[in-house]
């Protein structure tokens, strides 16, 4: 399974349009041999250089494990959950200071998890226990000028 983005490359900048320094819209993403026994994809973006710790900035769970392409500035995917301002959708990159990883992850489960919207990161990660197919990362920096 493969994640990737036509706005950057794994482990290069994200440009500033998918940040806080531009519109702040969601890049596009792309899902590439999705296991055929997936039932459903979660993608979990986070900042783990945050300086108060791990910093949720988009959460989708129960998307179809048939999608191949999340378009530019669509959010909505599946069930949305809440991110660590406290509201669904997606937020995009604003360190503080110096460059951060921020790191899309791609879940691929053999089941649909029974939650609700706007979920925490922590209920998402507890329901999946014991159901993860498959996973794989595309990293992006950000660094502010």
């Amino acid at each position: 399974m493969k994640i990737t983005s036509p706005a950057f490359k794994s482990n290069q900048e994200i440009p500033a349009e998918f940040t806080c320094d531009g519109q702040d819209l969601s890049p596009e993403l792309n899902f590439w041999s999705v296991p055929d026994n997936a039932k459903s994809l979660v993608l979990i973006m986070d900042d783990p250089d945050a300086p108060g710790g791990n910093w949720d900035h988009w959460i989708a769970f129960n998307i179809d494990s048939k999608t191949n392409t999340l378009p530019r500035g669509v959010e909505q995917a599946g069930v949305a959950g809440k991110n660590s301002w406290g509201r669904t959708g997606y937020g995009g990159p604003c360190p503080p200071s110096g460059t951060h990883r921020y790191i899309f992850k791609l879940y691929a489960l053999d089941k649909m998890l029974d939650l609700k919207e706007g979920a925490s990161k922590s209920e998402i990660e507890n329901a999946m226990q014991g159901h993860i197919i498959e996973k794989e990362e595309l990293i992006g920096l950000y660094k502010r000028q």
